[in-house]
């Protein structure tokens, strides 16, 4: 047995005494909870730690390790700057984990560093930790913007590389909970806020891992989570053994859920083999959705797949399509999501073809192929993928962002011959200011410039 546990912690700065001086009081009963957990660890004795942080840097696309053969860090970023602590990395097993994680397909790696530091999302345990007396050298590894199901592969592939080394280690999964829990607190209040952290909490407690990989993928962005994918790493180098779940506190008095568990490994269990059972749970949600498809999202999934396994446009529209897709114009704008996140998104203000239809053609190629922001799809994401389509109203000059609604209304912004439009209805956009912001931005117009608005309306196609 080379995984000893596993311990979810948060990662508040204020339950450290320099940075809260006196506020921590507020939460003493996860700081007890933490204190218990880090003992715990302390009992176990690895010879290394594994610890998945949010706050690490992160991309889309990579799974990234911190390199280098040792860090520092300290809470100067929260008023504290004398709190510091350095740690050594585990080298020969950063090495297996790349080795194994590119043997499996998965893109991981030390490259992209952009600070060496340790974040507050390590340092926070590791703090708790050496209080605890534990001191060996760790892995800290960053989260992406990767499927629940690579960051479950990606703890698989870490306990192959500790078993192939023979290490005795302990999985520290570092995160937040909601961020969005109390109208008072740091982001607001958003109702899937409380939702969110009671499903995992179910999950913590009862050890029923299956929930970190199949939730909802809109209630956890409307939550602001923040923990969620350094769980199902977790998940995934707990795969096919048996825990024993040790709920120790939950506390929400911030507007930021914060939960502590312990995880002991009990022996080997076959039932506990989540990955399997995601894939089944993710192809018969696809399945159905593809299946109630309207006309619209038909025809923009038929445009990509043509494009992306031919290399080559519609030749001609499929029969049978509704008169107000072929027998009008309008501008219109094709989004693509795979595992919840955005993959791309492309479209046109105003008509540029003979037909809404041949706009959503047109703009699914685009989506798939030439969105700077990210790499074309390929073939193999075909089955992943989620569509929409949004045929846009004619455009109509307002006077006041005080005629705008970011629910009802998308917004152009222009000056001179740039132009910024975002659409209506946008998961974190909640207010015209931020509208209005992001779309000048999008059009390259500073702050300060004088632009004329444009409104408009939508009709969206899931």
């Amino acid at each position: 047995m080379s995984i000893l546990g596993a311990v979810i912690v948060p990662h508040p700065p204020l339950i450290i005494p320099t940075v809260g001086r006196g506020r921590e009081r507020d939460v003493q009963a996860t700081i007890d909870a933490y204190r218990t957990a880090v003992e715990q660890v302390a009992a176990w004795n690895p010879e290394s730690l594994i610890i998945t942080s949010p706050h690490s840097v992160m991309y889309a696309d990579y799974f990234h390790i911190a390199p280098g053969q040792s860090a520092s860090g300290d809470m100067s970023a929260f008023g504290a700057a004398q709190t510091r602590l350095t740690v050594e990395y585990d080298v020969p097993l950063r090495d297996e984990v790349i080795r194994r994680g590119e043997a499996a397909s998965l893109r991981v790696g030390t490259l992209g560093e952009q600070d060496p530091s340790l974040d507050h999302g390590a340092f926070l345990p590791l703090y708790f930790l050496r209080e605890a007396g534990v001191d060996c050298p760790i892995l800290r590894v960053s989260l992406s913007g990767f499927s629940p199901l690579d960051h479950y592969r990606l703890g698989q592939c870490i306990a192959q590389a500790v078993e192939a080394l023979d290490r005795q280690v302990v999985f520290v999964a570092s995160g937040d909970l909601s961020h969005k829990l109390k109208d008072d607190g740091p982001y607001g209040f958003a109702p899937e806020g409380p939702v969110f952290d009671r499903n995992v909490i179910q999950a913590m407690a009862s050890g029923d891992f299956l929930q970190f990989l199949t939730m909802d993928p809109d209630l956890c962005g409307h939550a602001a989570e923040c923990g969620l994918r350094s769980f199902q790493i977790m998940v995934g180098a707990l795969d096919g053994l048996s825990v024993e779940p040790t709920f120790l506190g939950y506390q929400d008095v911030t507007g930021v859920g914060y939960g502590v568990a312990v995880y002991a490994v009990a022996g080997p269990d076959g039932n506990r083999q989540f990955g399997e059972q995601c894939e089944m749970i993710e192809r018969a949600r696809l399945a159905e959705k593809k299946a109630s498809e309207n006309p619209w999202v038909k025809l923009a999934r038929l445009s990509l797949e043509t494009f992306v396994k031919t290399g080559k446009r519609l030749e001609r529209l499929p029969e049978g399509l509704p008169a107000e897709m072929t027998g009008q114009t309008a501008g219109a704008f094709v989004s693509l999501h795979a595992h919840g996140q955005l993959r791309g998104c492309i479209g046109t203000t105003g008509p540029t073809t003979e037909s809404v239809a041949w706009e959503i053609v047109q703009n699914a190629i685009s989506a798939c192929a030439r969105d700077p922001r990210f790499v074309p799809v390929g073939a193999e994401e075909l089955d992943c993928l989620e569509y929409s389509v949004d045929v846009l109203g004619k455009p109509e000059a307002i006077s006041s962002p005080d005629q705008l609604d970011v629910k009802k209304y998308g917004v152009i912004v222009s000056c001179g011959g740039r132009r910024g439009l975002l659409l209506p209805d946008l998961e974190g956009v909640d207010t015209v200011e931020q509208q209005v912001a992001i779309a000048r931005e999008k059009g390259g117009i500073r702050s300060q410039e004088k632009y004329a608005l444009e409104r408009f309306e939508v009709v969206r196609h899931l």
